[in-house]
């Protein structure tokens, strides 16, 4: 039932998702949308080598958009790039393979287990991930290009 995955929890995350609205100088900006119902995450980055330091995003998503930009914008900061590529795909596993929810700091990601079982709403869910892991290959590209110019 659709009620599953409109849990409690879903409904508090959605309501209540930290880091909104933008950083004035990111190292990144990255957008991923949905064309199925039309949410949209934009999300802002700042790292150190291979850690998040800051994080905003601009959220116009459904409650499945919000919950997990919302456990997304409560964890991300000191995370490495290598640990939230891993985790987009352990949440994509989750949805798509029937893999397990990822454990540690970022458990809450369980509560969005039964989008599973609706595979229309698996892009929403995924859009923040999505996201991070696009703002992360642009600092790393713009990382190499001034080494690349040099050689």
């Amino acid at each position: 039932m659709l009620n599953d995955i409109y849990n409690k929890r879903i409904i508090e995350l959605a309501g209540n998702i930290p880091r909104l609205g933008r950083l004035p100088d990111p190292d990144a900006t990255a957008t991923a949308h949905s064309k199925l119902c039309g949410s949209t995450v934009k999300v802002d980055l700042k790292m150190e080598g291979e850690k998040v330091t800051d994080f905003a995003h601009d959220v116009k998503a459904c409650a499945l958009g919000q919950a997990s930009s919302s456990i997304m914008a409560s964890q991300i900061v000191g995370s490495t790039a290598s640990e939230l590529r891993e985790l987009r795909e352990t949440v994509r596993k989750m949805l798509k393979e029937n893999g397990a929810p990822p454990e540690g700091k970022w458990e809450e990601i369980k509560f969005l287990e039964p989008v599973r079982d609706y595979k229309a709403r698996h892009a929403s869910t995924l859009l923040t991930f999505d996201a991070v892991v696009d703002a992360i290959g642009q600092i790393e590209a713009k990382a190499k290009q001034p080494a690349a110019a040099q050689g």
